[in-house]
């Protein structure tokens, strides 16, 4: 048995309840508060005329003090024999839901606090569902205030049966119910002779049969992506890679591939400011460290070990969604989803049900209003790296960002196919088996001053588009720019002719479109800024080009005659704009995303 082994706990119940004094009594029964801190409680009670309460030991904010509800999640620590515990004190008031998922969250078991002479409320439900929403199955009831009701074994059992009808409809199974008196001290850290009809274990003695997740340590290795440095003084050429690892190790010579972009490389050195080098990390860790080999990876990437299970990868997930903001969540409107260091643009593709936490309803809605729970897709602008919350739960879990707020959150129940899944997979392929220069993508952005990019062209109307591409070209190549020009039509009778004989039009268009996309991604590769013009490109066009090229290096632009464009370009240009004031728009877009490093005449 491990003594300093660590365990989480979280603890919630409706407003009034009784949480806090049952925190401040466990706290005073265990002797963990700080050397006389009790006896300073008290006396100050008593020099204010007012009767002693434990809660009091946890009064710490005044907006506490002054309404008598809590509201954040305060970390309490206590001991016993067998380990170290850490509280999270959850809010119970409905207003403040957000800060008590917040809390519950970081937790592996949780206490579940009823007040016996209210019973079962509203919020009583609401957060037993929450807590098998963010999948804590750890629980234990407390029918606390048992003085109160002159500790009747009726009024326990009736509160007993109800809760856990709900709880089954809810696939909850708690690990016991306990009757207690947090004023009192009845079984909270042993049974008292006030309820001797009771044969259970304490408090104290459920917690301690709790038993420890799986430590981190032993998951599948993943590292979001926080950012990439670069050192350039004194001859520091170093590129590090850094981010929090949030499940598994990594150590030195590990070969690593990092999602979505399928881009690998091999662990060179392990950084640490002004500490011993170090030749493994761990989970929890913050982490720096070098690649073998430089390739260009984002922010939002997610570090992988080659030897272990791969993250899901998709922009269509089956999600819950508990939804808290002020305005409902609709359809076709666009929102922000953040799961690690990812944040991405996302809608609401379709509603499958809305659950009723308080009483487990199901209905069907067009949106997600407050406090409901959403079953539910969501599709997103480009492809995430993630794991099933019930895998790891880091990867799995998430928040959604409504106008700068964070308006909700949920966990990723499943990744669903999309109309790219077939060429996200190939790309995989290539990137595993890819010969890489000795040259780095930064030592040729530096030496042809510039990133490579790739300027997508299209229009929704009938425009002579190889006039634009070429003149752009020039255009580029007289300002100094390694730049080469692609017209679709250069390819479908040459690189393509195979194809000819498709079997519909429509995988022809498609698989034309991919060779296209892999022949500007060895461009890329060359350090090129590529344009390339397709008339008519549609959303699911630019997204499969996507693919095969990384987002990242693409700019779309579109000549635009009216207003039905199903995607957002970076660059509009309009009939009656002449190619001086569009290319003069460009380059001030290529500027400010760092594609261009130095201005132009």
């Amino acid at each position: 048995m491990d003594k300093n082994e660590k365990m989480n706990i979280v603890i919630v119940g409706h407003v009034d309840h009784g949480k806090s004094t049952i925190i401040g009594r466990l706290l005073a029964d265990t002797d963990s508060l700080p050397t006389g801190k009790l006896e300073s409680v008290k006396e100050n009670c008593l020099r204010n005329s007012k009767p002693f309460e434990y809660a009091f030991l946890l009064d710490a904010l005044k907006d506490e003090q002054a309404q008598g509800i809590t509201i954040d999640a305060a970390r309490v620590f206590f001991k016993t024999k067998r380990r170290h515990y850490i509280i999270l004190d959850a809010p119970g008031h409905i207003e403040f839901l957000r800060n008590m998922i917040t809390g519950a969250a970081r937790a592996e078991a949780a206490l579940l606090v009823i007040d016996a002479g209210e019973g079962v409320q509203e919020n009583s439900r609401r957060h037993g569902y929450m807590l098998s929403l963010l999948g804590i199955t750890q629980i234990v009831v407390l029918i606390n205030k048992m003085d109160l009701i002159k500790y009747s074994e009726e009024k326990y059992n009736a509160i007993v049966k109800e809760y856990s009808d709900f709880l089954s409809e809810a696939k909850i199974k708690p690990k016991a119910f306990i009757p207690v008196s947090g004023m009192q001290g009845d079984n909270i850290c042993e049974n008292r002779e006030n309820m001797k009809w009771y044969k259970g274990d304490s408090v104290l003695q459920e917690l301690d049969k709790f038993e420890k997740q799986k430590p981190l340590t032993e998951l599948a290795f993943r590292m979001p992506v926080q950012d990439v440095y670069k050192f350039t003084a004194y001859g520091d050429s170093r590129r590090i890679v850094a981010g929090t690892i949030e499940s598994g190790s990594i150590s030195i010579g590990d070969e690593v591939i990092f999602y979505p972009s399928g881009k690998k490389s091999t662990v060179k050195t392990i950084e640490a400011f002004n500490e011993k080098p170090e030749t493994k990390l761990t989970a929890g860790r913050a982490a720096a460290y070098t690649l073998n080999e430089q390739i260009y990876i984002t922010r939002g990437e997610v570090a992988v070990k080659n030897s272990e299970t791969p993250p899901r990868m998709t922009t269509r997930i089956l999600v819950s969604i508990f939804w808290l903001g002020k305005r409902p969540m609709e359809k076709n409107k666009e929102y922000f989803i953040k799961l690690g260091t990812t944040k991405v643009s996302a809608q609401l593709e379709d509603i499958h049900r809305i659950v009723d936490a308080s009483n487990l309803q199901y209905t069907r809605k067009e949106q997600i209003e407050n406090h409901d729970v959403g079953e539910c897709i969501l599709k997103l602008k480009k492809p995430i790296a993630f794991d099933i919350a019930e895998e790891i739960a880091a990867m799995g879990r998430f928040v959604i960002i409504d106008n700068f707020e964070i308006s909700g959150g949920g966990i990723i129940r499943e990744n669903l196919p999309d109309q790219q899944t077939w060429a996200r997979n190939l790309v995989q392929k290539r990137n595993f088996q890819w010969v890489k220069s000795k040259i780095t993508c930064g030592e040729r952005a530096d030496r042809y001053n510039q990133k490579a990019a790739l300027l997508l062209v299209t229009s929704d109307h009938e425009v002579e588009l190889n006039d634009f591409g070429k003149l752009l070209e020039k255009s580029l190549f007289d300002d100094g720019k390694f730049v080469y020009y692609i017209g679709f039509e250069s390819i479908t009778s040459g690189l393509d002719a195979d194809i000819s004989n498709a079997a519909t039009p429509t995988e022809g268009r498609r698989e034309h479109l991919r060779r296209l996309g892999e022949l500007i991604h060895i461009l890329l590769d060359s350090g090129m800024i590529v344009i390339s013009t397709v008339e008519f490109l549609s959303k699911d066009d630019i997204g499969l080009i996507e693919t095969i090229v990384n987002p990242d290096f693409v700019e779309v632009i579109a000549f635009v005659e009216g207003e039905d464009l199903e995607f957002d370009p970076d660059l509009t240009i309009k009939p009656d704009d002449s190619f001086e004031n569009a290319y003069s728009r460009l380059k001030q877009i290529l500027r400010s995303r760092g594609i261009i490093y130095s201005p132009w005449g």
